[in-house]
This record gives C-alpha cells, structure tokens and sequence, in this order.
C-alpha cells in the first residue's frame, strides 16, 4: 500500500516540547544581560509617557526569603505590563542599609563599638556587611527575571542618598514638624533603643495581673459630690480600685484615671482586712467582686466620674500624694474603670498628664533596671520586679487580687522579647503641631488604594497614631545632623544652613563626617554654647523620604510615583513613613497608587517557619522548577488574601505551565514554512471557524489587558489558562488539526488556518510575557516574521480586534454546545467498547427547526467540527427511541443524537469512515477529498 505520508503537512518546529526552565533560563538571562536588554527598552522607549513603580526597598541582611520572591515579581509583571503598553517604565531597584538589624550581626562578629572597634571601624564594617547582602540578594532577584537597572540601584547607605536624607530631615525642621520631648516609647531593653510603631508587633505574654487600693485621702470630701443624697457612709477604709498588667509601672505612678461620663459606685464590702470600701465602675462592679472573691456588697453612693475630678488618693507603697483626673481613654473592656496613670510609661498616660501637668518621671534606665536612687527598687530589672512590686504593695494593705494572665503585648519584632514603655529625651514629629495629621488624611482620599480597603486601613492609623519617635541611639544610621543649645535646648538659629553644609560634607564621605566632625569647624566661637547631637535617624525615616532622596534627585524616575507596591504590614511602615514625610515636606503624597500583597502561608494556611518545616525557599524552586514556576504561582494566586504556597500547590502550576507552553509549542509547530509576508490570508477570505477564533482572542486580549492595568494578575491566568485548555486545545486547535495535516500546504483554507494561528502566537507570547518572562522569550524567538530581538522590546499586539456579531458568537456558542453533547454520548460509546476514536463514529442530529437551520448551515463541514466520519442533521419533532436527548441549557434548542460505529472502510490517510474509499484505482486507501488534495486542485471549506 502506498505511503502518504509525505503528502501530510505534519508539525514541525524547534521549540522544545521540554521547558527544561531550571537550565534554560539562566543562559537567557545571561543573554539579557549581555545584551543590555534593559538599557534597549529604556532606549525604545525615551521620550514616551512615563509610569514609575517606586521600589520599597527590601533590607539589606539575610537571604531572599518567598515573600520577597512574591514583591518582586508583582512589581516586575507590572512594569513589564506598563511597557508593554507603550509607557517609559524604568525599574530603579532599591535597598534599606542601615539600622539595627545589621548592627547585630555586625556585633556578633567583631563587637560593641567602643570595645574591640571604634565606632568608625564598626560603621565600615556595618556598610560591607550591607554590601555583601545586596549582591547576593540581587542575583536572586535577578534569577528570577526581575528586568530592571541592577548595576544602579539606589542604596540608602550611598553618600549622596545619606546626604540627601539629611537635607529631608531639613525640609522636615524647616516646615516646623521636628520636636524634642521627654514622652514614653517604645523601647526594646535587647537593642537599648527606641523604636517606631512599625518595629513593634503584639504576640501574647504571661503577665501578672493584679487589683490594688488607691486609698482616698479625705473621705469627707466625696459625699457632697454624689449623685444623690448620701443617708448611710458606710465603715471602712475608702479607696478607688486599679487594675495593671505591668506592676514595675507603678513606681511612676502620678495619677488614677477615671472617664467624665462613666457612673461609679461606692460599694461597702467584707474583706479579710475587714469592712472596706471601695469605688468602682458600675459597669464593672459585679466582674470585679466575683475576680476578686468579695461575695456581696451594699451599695452607699453613685457618681459621675466627672464629679470625682481632683479627689487626692493615697500612692499604694510610696509617700505620694496622687489625684484623680479624667480621660475619655478609660474605657470599660476590662479592669476596674479606673486607670493607673504614670505618664512616663504610656502614650495615652502620657497625653492625658499633659493636660494635667504630671511630673513625667521615668525611673527605668535603658538597660530595663530600674535607675539607682529608686526607692525600694533600684537596680531591679522591671519584668524581675514585678513579683517584688506585689509583695510591697500587700505589705501596704493595698494589694485586693493577683493573679497570672495571658494577654496580647507588644514585642520588638527583632528580639521578640517584650517591651517596655519608657519616658526619654527623643526627637519627634509632630502630628497635629503644623496640621500634619489632617493634611496626610486629605492627601489619603486622593490616592488610588488597592485592594480600596487600604484606605480605611491607613486612615486608621493615621487618626490614631502618636507623635513618630525618629530618634535612635545606635552607631549604624544616618545622623540627627543638629546642634542645640546647652541651656534652653533650642536649635540652633542657622540650622537650615548648617544641615546643608554637612550634608555637602556627608557627599564626600557619608556619615562618618559628622560623627568625625569637630563642632567648632562650623560653630566657630559658638561651639561652646551647643551640643553636637549624635542620635541616629529611624530607619524608616532613611526609607520614607525616598521619594525626595530618589524620587526627585534621579533622572531616571519622577516624584510623584504612579505606584508604591508592598506587603499588607506597610501601611504601618514604608507607606506611612513616606506618605508623612512627603506631606510634611511638600503637602501631597509621594504616590498615586498604593497596592498591597498578602503574606505567604503553607497549603494550611499556617505562618511559615524552620521549626515548622514548611518554608518554601524561592532559590530551592528556582532550582528544581524555574524561575517561571514561581512566576506563574505569583500570577495565579489572589495576592489581596494570604498566599498559600507548598511543594504540591508548585507542582499543580508546573502541570499548568505544561499546558500553556504546549498549546504555544503546538502553534509555533503548525506555522512551518509560514511566511506572515507572504502567506497571510485576508479577513474577508478567512474561513468562518477562522474568524471566530481570531474574534475568541480579541475578546480574552482585551479583557486581559483591562486586568493588567487593574492588577487583577489571577485573572489573567485563569482567562489564560481558559483559552489554552478550553477555547484552543480542546475546540479549535482540535478541529483545524484535519485541515491543517491533510489539506495541500498552500491551501486558502490551510493558510486560513495559519493565518489565525500566527495572529494567536503573536497575541498569546505578549500577554504572557510579564508572567512567563523566560517562557515568552524563548517562544518570541520561534515565531515566524521580523521581529524585534526580545518580546520585551514590542507593545502588544495591534494585529486583530473583535470582529464578530454578537448573532455569530451566538451561533459558535451553540455549535459548541452541541459538539459538546455529542462528544458526552460519544465518550459512552468508546466506554463500551463500541467505538475507538471518535472519527469511527457516525452521528444523526435530530433537531427542533431553528437547531436545525443552524446546523445545516455548516453543510458537509459539520462533520470536521464534531470529528465524526459522518454527521447528519435530521429536522423533525420525532426520532428514534434510541436517541438520546441532550441538554443545551435552553428550551428553544431540542437536540437528541444516535450515534453509532461507521460502516464504511478508514482512509489511511485522513482516518475518516468514507463510503468512497476503495473506489479509486489509482488511490484504494484513500477517501475522496483526500485524493483531491493528493492528485487534484484541493479540497474546498468555507466553515471549518
């Protein structure tokens, strides 16, 4: 029997069926880098719109861990995405350098500066531990086909930046935000410094937890201030009831609060020190008595915390007086509905003593030891203490209950070891003094937030937020480069122009120069009267005035940003720092668009950890899946919820990645001896099942292009992942195959088909190349035509638009629809052994009228859409008993199909059931259009 093979047009193509990622993209990446790729596209795109994602920059210490992996791939989808469009979309990478967390590792090195090192050897050795971590955290980045200006990045440990940070701590004096004050902070007793909100997180802690008597001076005073007349005092001691979680702070104590509004009651009760007396919230009495076991108590009198104001207590173990005050902060969730207030231990202890004039006394020293002269206590570490505290105030008389409870407590999210709060001289800004508060809340209205609840998120925390702490007193960190005086503490009058002068200094020789600088070389005479301040910046400080520092200062980018992109803790950090910062500098805010990722989590949505096992490292999956793996999964994952990311959920995207990249490779390999230039067949001489598929795909391109630019990235892999496996795969690709393999090479209909399949390739590698970075490269290189060198060099593609009545997508809608159902009962057949493919079946169609007129509008060609040898449609309100009806989810449709084996002889060539095969003497094996397109002028479609 003859052989025809050789008449069939079978795929051929170059593009491996293999993504073999893990050793092909680190040789493409090399090429990019070789090549320059990303200086062509910012030379391709000079002088066009500009969009500039500015870099939060990542810290400078440790490996790359999966969140970072997550960062910088949304921000490399959505600049190459922006590209892609049209616009000028640098990419400045960027790094945090200074701050604590390097000054540790540093010290467990070579020491505490001052002991082994001085303090310059130990900032030189600070900034090559910086730097190592940089190169070794941007070859990652880079690994993972992060495109972008890596041999420039911006270092906030450069001298020019760290001059530039210095300039806007000016800009921040000059506008009146700066302010020195004596007020509580955080402050972490491991690191010896303060520390800023974003450097805090809650976790629980045991604490000892305990209700004690603030006995009332002169009792006579509180009858004629209750709400009613007083007919029976009662007998007892007279004391208002506190309750703490943190005794040590009871030293400082300077006051009990109570709330204006709330009703507290004067409860007479049998205690085992005898009848007392005590003054509770009302809210609250029935709690506190059962806590504290006071089985029953006779009610004297009722007040109005108003009315108590200015009432003079007892101090529980120290010869102090101390009094009643009001603040609305008292609240009812739990204690007694009365403070204790020791403003040198807490914020709002702090501002409510303000209003009072409360001595603020602190007496903790740094060290977290209570400072020597403390009565009763000195040299006692405050959590040590605590036990000690207790037993003071029970020898006083004055202990009610105690007892151990765990509770939320904030911790210094480097040591994870709790807190305290402690009153020190610091540098501030100033929230409400000059309007900062207002102004940043209006600049937040004007500021695309996504996801929208971003915006209530930081709002929140805007209204709520205390005076920001920017002071530090560590060794590693841009200076607090001002001068003030000895006795009145007030900046120096020439302070503007003094920051300027050391900032011009910092230039040359970054921040040694003002540690190093003698103050007499820029004071003169004066240098007697002021003190050098050696403080060092918060480093959020450092990273949120970026957007002045680099932003404004580089070429290559713009103030104000289009977007500012990072993780859901930012609102408390790198978006807040710079929104202030900027506002208080410049009264708009720094970005335009701020969006927010989750944080990653395992297949059970459990935090990742080493102790847990379940960390997924981005360098492991890079090494055993590829770079695109990790890309896709970034891609595909709602990045507005907790990320779950595990071994099994990456391999799950590996099998999709197969799918898109042989839906890709199947297209590349169908388009051999494809010239675009010369092969392209017209719109209006394309076959119908042609257009519809071109329509198919400028329907998903434009709904995709409208999710890139809302950063809907899940989005675009499902419709991907949809039109590959659905639209493409499993209906178009599958039916064009027969036309494609069998029709004569130049054929109207073949390159009909061709022609759809080029405008498909071109449209699916750019709408894939922000994703599949790797991926769309190496199938860029594959497609026929001139190109430019790299899809990243291209816009998208302009080639197709939709082109069909919304009647035609009805009319396809329904073909597929029924090909769907015939498959269904075709599927049984082959189940049964009946059948092997579905080209050795013949169906019969029996349809209502208006089913009927649309399926035989396809003529002989419906045979090729459903893959069956034959396909014949029947109009009649009857059929046979063995057809079996299908469901085409509407009424107005009636279809039953019987399908059965063919009786006809399998062309060898075409393998459709054909009466007419044997026929032929010259072809016996071959069916009749198949010799037509062997011996004759080709087979003829018009449909499919």
């Amino acid at each position: 029997m003859t052989d025809y093979k050789g008449t069939l047009n079978l795929p051929k193509t170059g593009f491996p069926m293999r993504g073999n990622l893990v050793q092909r993209e680190p040789q493409m990446l090399r090429h990019w880098q070789e090549s320059g790729l990303y200086e062509q596209i910012r030379a391709r795109r000079k002088g066009a719109a500009s969009f500039i994602l500015h870099d939060g920059p990542p810290y400078a210490n440790g490996d790359i861990h999966i969140g970072h992996a997550v960062n910088k791939i949304l921000k490399d989808i959505i600049v190459k995405a922006r590209s892609l469009d049209g616009y000028d979309a640098p990419y400045v990478p960027g790094w945090d350098c200074h701050g604590l967390p390097i000054e540790l590792m540093v010290e467990k090195k070579i020491g505490k500066p001052g002991h082994k090192v001085d303090a310059r050897g130990f900032r030189n050795a600070c900034r090559d531990y910086a730097r190592r971590h940089v190169d070794r955290q941007r070859q990652d980045f880079q690994r993972l086909g992060v495109l972008g200006d890596w041999e420039r990045p911006y270092l906030t440990m450069d001298y020019r930046t760290e001059a530039n940070i210095i300039r806007a701590l000016g800009r921040m004096i000059g506008a009146g935000h700066l302010l020195k004050g004596h007020k509580p902070v955080h402050w972490c007793i491991d690191c010896g410094s303060a520390l800023a909100e974003a450097e805090v997180e809650y976790d629980d802690k045991t604490s000892l937890a305990i209700d004690v008597c603030f006995p009332v001076l002169e009792p006579e005073q509180l009858w004629s201030r209750a709400d009613t007349p007083v007919t029976q005092t009662g007998e007892g001691r007279i004391s208002i009831i506190i309750w703490t979680t943190t005794p040590w702070t009871l030293p400082a104590n300077q006051a009990v609060a109570l709330h204006p509004d709330f009703e507290y009651q004067l409860v007479q009760c049998e205690t085992a020190r005898g009848q007392q007396r005590f003054l509770i919230a009302g809210d609250l009495l029935a709690t506190v008595m059962k806590r504290c076991g006071i089985a029953d108590g006779r009610i004297i009198a009722t007040f109005r915390g108003q009315s108590l104001e200015g009432l003079k207590l007892q101090h529980p173990f120290y010869r102090r007086t101390v009094p009643v005050i009001l603040g609305q902060h008292v609240t009812l969730e739990a204690g007694t509905g009365a403070v204790h207030t020791a403003p040198g231990h807490g914020q709002d202890d702090y501002v409510v003593g303000s209003r009072y004039g409360l001595p603020v006394e602190n007496p903790v020293g740094g060290d977290g030891c209570f400072l020597p002269g403390t009565e009763l206590f000195a040299g006692e570490n405050v959590f040590a203490a605590n036990l000690h505290v207790v037993e003071v105030i029970k020898e006083n008389g004055n202990l009610l209950y105690e007892e151990t409870m765990r509770h939320s407590y904030p911790h210094c999210w480097r040591h994870k070891t709790p807190v305290i709060f402690r009153a020190t001289p610091q540098w501030f800004i100033s929230m409400d003094n000059h309007q900062l508060r207002e102004n940043a809340l209006r600049e937040i209205k004007k500021v695309q937030w996504t996801p929208d609840w971003g915006q209530q998120r930081i709002e929140g925390m805007i209204s709520e937020r205390p005076d920001w702490c920017i002071s530090r007193q560590r060794t590693w960190g841009v200076p607090i480069t001002v001068f003030v005086h000895g006795n009145t503490g007030e900046l120096h009058p020439r302070t503007q122009d003094l920051i300027e002068q050391v900032a011009l200094r910092v230039e040359q020789d970054g921040i040694d120069a003002w540690f190093d600088m003698d103050k007499e070389a820029l004071l003169g005479r004066e240098s007697g009267d002021y003190e050098k301040i050696t403080d060092t910046l918060d480093v959020w400080f450092d990273s949120g005035v970026t957007h002045s520092c680099v932003l404004e200062t580089d070429d290559r980018l713009r103030f104000p940003a289009d977007l500012y992109l990072e993780g859901s803790d930012q609102h408390r950090g790198w978006f807040q720092s710079s929104l202030l910062t900027s506002v208080g500098m410049k009264n708009v805010a720094p970005y335009r668009g701020v969006l927010t990722h989750g944080f990653t989590v395992d297949a059970q949505g459990m935090k990742m950890s080493k102790s847990r096992g379940n960390v997924v490292a981005p360098q492991e999956v890079m090494k055993t899946l590829g770079a695109d793996i990790l890309r896709l999964w970034v891609a595909a994952t709602d990045y507005r919820n907790e990320m779950s990311v595990s071994d099994e959920i990456l391999k799950r995207m590996a099998d999709a990645y197969r799918r898109l990249r042989n839906t890709a490779r199947y297209l590349l390999a169908n388009l051999d001896g494809f010239d675009p230039g010369q092969h392209c067949v017209s719109l209006d001489q394309m076959l119908e099942l042609d257009r519809w598929a071109l329509d198919q795909v400028a329907l998903m391109q434009r709904e995709i292009l409208k999710a890139y630019a809302d950063y809907q990235f899940h989005l675009i892999y499902q419709k991907l992942h949809q039109f590959c496996a659905v639209e493409m795969s499993s209906f178009y690709l599958d039916i064009i195959k027969d036309r494609i393999y069998t029709m004569q090479a130049g054929s109207l209909p073949r390159r009909s088909a061709q022609t759809a399949m080029y405008h498909i390739i071109e449209t699916l590698v750019r709408l894939l190349a922000p994703v599949l970075s790797f991926t769309a490269e190496e199938i860029w290189q594959y497609i026929p035509g001139p190109r430019e060198s790299s899809v990243f060099l291209a816009n998208w593609y302009a080639g197709i638009e939709p082109m069909l009545t919304d009647d035609h997508r009805k009319k396809w809608k329904i073909v597929i629809a029924v090909r769907d159902e015939v498959n269904r009962i075709l599927e049984k057949r082959r189940a049964n052994n009946e059948i092997g493919s579905s080209l050795d079946a013949e169906v019969q169609l029996y349809c209502n009228h208006e089913l009927g007129i649309l399926l035989k509008g396809l003529e002989d060609e419906l045979r090729f859409v459903l893959i069956t040898s034959s396909a014949n449609v029947i109009i009649t309100d009857h059929s046979p008993d063995a057809a079996e009806p299908c469901d085409l989810e509407t009424k107005a449709l009636q279809l039953k199909v019987l399908a059965g084996a063919s009786v006809h002889t399998k062309c060898v060539r075409c393998w459709h059931h054909r009466e007419e095969v044997g026929r032929s003497t010259k072809h016996p094996g071959l069916c009749g259009r198949c010799i037509e397109n062997v011996d004759g002028q080709g087979e003829v479609r018009i449909f499919a």
